[in-house]
């Protein structure tokens, strides 16, 4: 979850709701502002990482605030320019203007959240080796996690696309994340995770519009596009990212000037993508042409060593990042973890980390904690149980305790596809994420 601060300007309160809304469920720290003027006061309370920033307003429209940041030697923050009906023209001059990116009423979540995640990563100051790798360094000191992270060191500087494989919150983008911040100049990180675009418009995403924003394909440049989900890519977008990565050139929808591929591409998948090659649900082509160099990351249950140290990971990022209390973990509980199969992998181990965090008491968490919270996410296999133990909580706890445990067996199902989860689950994309956060459970981790 970000916490990337946003400042959005426009006259329209429904519209300014809507943004600071959509963005606040993502985690992002959002102020609004219903005019040039407020917009001034708010710049000079605090610099956000990023500007929403609508076209028409009373008294002083956006444009004549774009320029005023610019000829201020310009903007220390992106701005994205917001175009109502008959504004594109506008908005694309804005963008010579020293805008990154526009966006047209009426909004769509997905463009939205597409649009300010790559502004935001694509201006993010690059991050050394040094300081980018101990965030998303892989935890353990098993000859599982040394081998991967040897690795990662090998391919560090390397151009060639990169396939990682493996199950569901095994830490796929964790791995793709290490490897670009090794990099002695590693340039932009840009991610793409499929299942959180609007059908029909990846390959727009991808390749980027003549006229409007550059595709993540462009804002990767001098760095690494991650896709996540490459398998749940449609035909389109496979066809286009196959002749990029063949040809070293792409071009945007509707534009005919040949643009150079400039970045690195790694690619994440589930552990069946050679089987959906087999079926026909996958390009051959693209098939190999990303998998230059193979990444499998292994299971949780194959370097259940590792547990304490990820376990000792967790709980200190979790107290720092988020404020949880802290809990010490009693090494019969410990040892109880070592001994549980994870199906969701590490993903279900930060997240069982958190949930003990968070509605635990007393310093330390014994093993009868660990075996009752264990229980409560068996649900799917063990209703019965799993029933006994909700009877005894409040309503609103024991029904958030069956959300959780049905979308977390749902999402294993989906193996951490939101798209496929919201088929699954009947459920319209904007509610589910909105689910998804209330619960803690963040579908960008996983991988």
């Amino acid at each position: 979850m970000s916490d990337a601060s946003v400042l959005v300007v426009d006259d329209e309160p429904d519209i300014r709701e809507l943004v600071r809304e959509i963005l606040a469920d993502e985690g992002y720290r959002v102020t609004t502002a219903a005019s040039a003027a407020e917009a001034r006061a708010a710049l000079a309370e605090q610099r956000p990482d990023l500007a929403l920033l609508d076209i028409w307003m009373p008294e002083e429209d956006g444009i004549s605030l774009l320029k005023e940041w610019v000829q201020a030697d310009g903007p220390a923050f992106p701005v994205v320019m917001i175009s109502g009906h008959g504004t594109v023209e506008t908005a694309v001059e804005a963008t010579r203007l020293g805008a990154v990116d526009f966006i047209e009423k009426p909004l769509s979540m997905g463009k939205l959240l597409a649009t300010v995640e790559e502004a935001l990563a694509a201006h993010a100051p690059a991050p050394g080796a040094e300081a980018a790798a101990p965030a998303v360094v892989p935890v353990g000191r098993s000859q599982a996690m040394t081998r991967l992270r040897e690795q990662a060191k090998r391919l560090a500087d390397a151009r060639s696309p990169v396939l990682v494989t493996g199950e569901s919150g095994s830490g796929r983008k964790t791995f793709a994340r290490y490897m670009h911040g090794l990099a002695a100049q590693p340039g932009p990180l840009v991610e793409l995770v499929v299942g959180n675009v609007a059908d029909g418009s990846l390959t727009e995403t991808l390749l980027g519009r003549q006229g409007g924003g550059p595709g993540r394909l462009e804002a990767a440049a001098g760095g690494t596009l991650v896709v996540d989900e490459v398998d749940e890519l449609d035909d389109a977008a496979q066809a286009h990212l196959a002749a990029a990565l063949e040809g070293q050139r792409f071009q945007r929808v509707g534009g005919s000037e040949a643009l150079p591929l400039r970045c690195r591409v790694a690619a994440v998948a589930g552990a069946e993508l050679e089987a959906a090659v087999r079926a026909g649900q996958f390009r051959e082509d693209l098939f190999y042409q990303l998998n230059v160099v193979p990444v499998t990351i292994p299971p949780l249950r194959d370097h259940v060593e590792d547990i304490p140290e990820l376990v000792s990971f967790f709980v200190d990022d979790l107290v720092e990042r988020e404020g949880l209390v802290y809990r010490r973990f009693t090494v019969a509980a410990q040892n109880r973890l070592r001994n549980h199969t994870w199906p969701g992998n590490v993903r279900e181990l930060r997240n069982l980390v958190q949930r003990l965090l968070l509605l635990g008491e007393g310093r330390d968490i014994d093993v009868d904690e660990v075996d009752r919270v264990l229980a409560d996410n068996a649900h799917p296999g063990d209703p019965g149980r799993a029933a006994e133990l909700w009877l005894d909580l409040p309503l609103r706890e024991a029904r958030e305790a069956f959300e959780r445990a049905y979308l977390q067996r749902q999402l294993r199902r989906a193996e951490g596809s939101v798209a496929q989860l919201a088929r699954l689950t009947g459920m319209e994309r904007t509610h589910l994420y909105r689910k998804l956060r209330a619960l803690g459970i963040d579908p960008r981790e996983a991988g």
